[in-house]
C-alpha cells in the first residue's frame, strides 16, 4: 500500500510540474493585470499578519495586566495605565500596516 501512495504521489508531482508546458504566452495586458492582482493578494496576506500579531500582542499584554493586578491589587492603577500605553502602541503598529498596504497599493 505504501508504494502506491508513493507511486501516486510522484506521478501527482510530475503532472504538477508539466502544467506549465502547456501554458499559453501572456500579451503584456495580461501580465501586467497580472501583477497587479499579485499586488492586492500580497497587501491583504500582508496586512493579515499584522492584524493576527497586533491580536496576539493584545492579548499577551491584556493577560499580562490582570496577572500583575490580581498578584499587586495596590498597582493596579499603574499596571493599567501601561496596559493602555502598551495597546495603543500595539494598535498603532496595526494602523501603521494598513497605511504601509495602501501606499504599496498604488
Amino acid at each position: 500500500m505504501k508504494k502506491i501512495v508513493t507511486l501516486f504521489l510522484v506521478v501527482l508531482g510530475i503532472m504538477m510540474l508539466a502544467t506549465p508546458v502547456l501554458a499559453q504566452p501572456q500579451t503584456a495586458e495580461a501580465a501586467a493585470a497580472s501583477a497587479v492582482g499579485y499586488r492586492y493578494i500580497a497587501a491583504g496576506i500582508g496586512f493579515a499578519i499584522a492584524v493576527f500579531g497586533g491580536a496576539i500582542g493584545q492579548s499577551r499584554v491584556a493577560a499580562a495586566a490582570c496577572e500583575g493586578a490580581a498578584r499587586n491589587p495596590g498597582a493596579s492603577g499603574k499596571i493599567q495605565v501601561m496596559m493602555i500605553l502598551g495597546l495603543a502602541l500595539i494598535e498603532s503598529l496595526v494602523l501603521f500596516a494598513l497605511l504601509v498596504v495602501f501606499a504599496g497599493i498604488k
